[in-house]
Parts: structure tokens; sequence; C-alpha cells
């Protein structure tokens, strides 16, 4: 891939920025469809360059950032999103902000990573909705758990009789969440199976121990049905479970850790894999009574569980067959 021009943009909710980076030239439009293929055309208009030869390069905004995306793939145009973190660390210390400072600022971090730098695939539009319902049903869990917790501490304390319409409020709530949690998890389904390639995948990493189906669909949307990450243990580094050494010369001795750099929501869900596991699976908790034994740290040895979950993910997915559990056939 040879880039000669790169494009920043900084997206926001109304308004995208746009900063031809060789050019320096900037300008503003409506974060729209319509504007969006506006720049498009503004940009080539500007340049000599072919759509091969120019990178789009923006931030991850979620939702704002869904239509620029969706745009640029339906004109085959090149674009990478990345880290608005990532961008900020690597261009070291500046002072003051502004969008169109930003916007050149991106242009600017695309250019330089231009040989190295990764092309953003668009996902699928039943990876795209499965991720939205699940982001849904993760709400809708939370308020829940909310008002059931508000519920425990207030059975414990107050008298129903002179409550009762605390407490019947309350409980209709908890219904209410209750159903819609499970209409949520209908269409989840419905879109599962009716995705052949989701629906292999999901068969597959459940196949492993301590590994559930919310788990796994969120390990399918993440990774793109596992395209996104070529081994397991890039996967690790974004989940946050990935140990890094913390050491300098002769005088810095730090502890190896894992980083407060990740996607919490996946590295939530592996921790409660690895104790599910602990719970289900026997050979992962000989393996982990072994090391208590040797003396090794508890937390440690339960984000080396997580890693050989992600690893047997990976391992099942690229074999394509489910995973055998060797310590039932052993002697």
């Amino acid at each position: 891939m040879i880039i000669k021009e790169t494009v920043g943009i900084d997206v926001s909710k109304k308004t995208l920025d746009v900063h031809i980076h060789k050019r320096k030239m900037h300008e503003q439009y409506n974060n729209t469809s319509k504007d969006i293929k506006k720049i498009v055309e503004w940009v080539f208009s500007n340049t000599t360059y072919t759509k091969d030869e120019v990178l789009f390069v923006f931030e991850h905004t979620g939702m704002y950032s869904e239509q620029l995306m969706t745009v640029l793939s339906e004109k085959d145009i090149k674009f990478s999103v990345i880290s608005g973190l990532e961008i900020k660390r690597s261009m070291g210390l500046i002072r003051g902000k502004s969008d169109k400072a930003d916007a050149a600022m991106i242009a600017l971090y695309g250019y330089r990573l231009r040989e190295e730098i990764k092309l953003t695939q668009m996902p699928s539009e039943d990876l795209k909705s499965l991720k939205r319902l699940l982001g849904l049903r993760d709400r809708l869990v939370k308020q829940r758990a909310g008002h059931k917790a508000c519920r425990g501490k207030q059975k414990r304390v107050l008298n129903k009789k002179d409550n009762k319409v605390l407490f019947d409020v309350q409980n209709q709530m908890i219904n209410y969440l209750s159903k819609k949690i499970d209409k949520v998890e209908k269409e989840i389904k419905v879109i599962v199976k009716s995705n052949k390639i989701i629906n292999d995948l999901d068969k597959l990493i459940t196949s492993i121990l301590g590994v559930g189906s919310v788990t796994s669909l969120y390990m399918i949307v993440f990774t793109q049905a596992f395209t996104k990450f070529e081994t397991w243990r890039e996967f690790a580094s974004y989940s946050g479970i990935a140990p890094f050494k913390n050491s300098s010369g002769t005088s810095v001795r730090g502890k190896t850790k894992v980083s407060h750099l990740a996607n919490k929501n996946i590295k939530s869900l592996l921790d409660q894999c690895a104790k599910s596991a602990l719970q289900h699976n026997p050979e992962i908790k000989q393996y982990y009574e072994r090391r208590i034994a040797k003396g090794k740290n508890k937390m440690s040895t339960i984000n080396v569980i997580r890693n050989k979950i992600v690893a047997r993910i990976f391992a099942v997915v690229r074999r394509g067959t489910p995973y055998v559990n060797t310590l039932k056939y052993a002697a």
C-alpha cells in the first residue's frame, strides 16, 4: 500500500473538520451523508492523487463516526479509524485545542505512519446490529440490577405494608426490564441463527467450558468475526489481560503487570469466564490449585487463566472444530 496523501477528519456530533495534509487545506462540513459525499469530492478536486494513494484518518467516536465509515466504504475509499488516545500520545506536547488543529494533527499522524497503518474494514450489518443489541442488553441489565439492589436494601429496613407503592413500583420496573431483556435476547438469537458464520463461531466458542454465549458474541463482535486480530496475543493486549514488563536499566525493577489501557467490557467478561471455569472445568481448577500451592499470586493466576481461555477461543476458531476436554480421556 503506497499512500502519498492523508486526510485528517475531526469528528463531532454535528460537524466534520477536514484537513488535507500536504496541501494544508481545511474545510468544515456537516456530519450528514450528503456532506460526507461533498468531502470526498472536495478532497479529490484538490489533489492529483488517486483513491488508492489517499488515506482518510479519523478518531473512533462511536455513532458519530459510523455514517462517515459507511459512506467512505461505499465509495471504496481507504480509511483508518484510530483511538484518540493513540493519536494524542504519539504527537508529543501540544498546547491549545481546536477542531481545526485536531484535524491537522490527525492528518499528520496518518502521514507519519502511512506505511504501517492498518486499514479499517466495515463490519457486516449483522455484526453492527449485534453490537447495538448487546450494548442495549447491557444497559437494561444494569438498570435492573440497580432496582434489585435498591429493593433488597429497602426490604431489610422498611415495612412492606407501610411502603406498598414503593415496593410495587420497584417490582413493576424489574418485571418490565426483564421482559425487555428477553425481547432483546430473542432478537439476538434470531440474528445469530440467521447468519451461518456467526452461528458456527458461537458454537465453537461456547464449546469451551466456562465461556457463555454473551462472552462468545462479544468476542465475535469485537474481533469482527475473527478478522481484526491475527493472533490471540494481540487480542489479549487489546483486552488488557496481557502482562507487560516494567523495568529500565538497573534502577527500575517494577512488577510485570497488565495495562489499564484496555477494552474494559471484554476484560470483565473474560474475568467472569475464568471464575466460571474454576468452578466447572476440573483441568482449570487443578491448574489453579497447583499454582497457588507453589506460592503464586491468586490474581495473577486468574489472569493466566483468562489468557488460556482467549488462546483456546482463537485455537478452536482457527481449527474450525469444537474444544476437546482431554482431561476426561486421561487414564
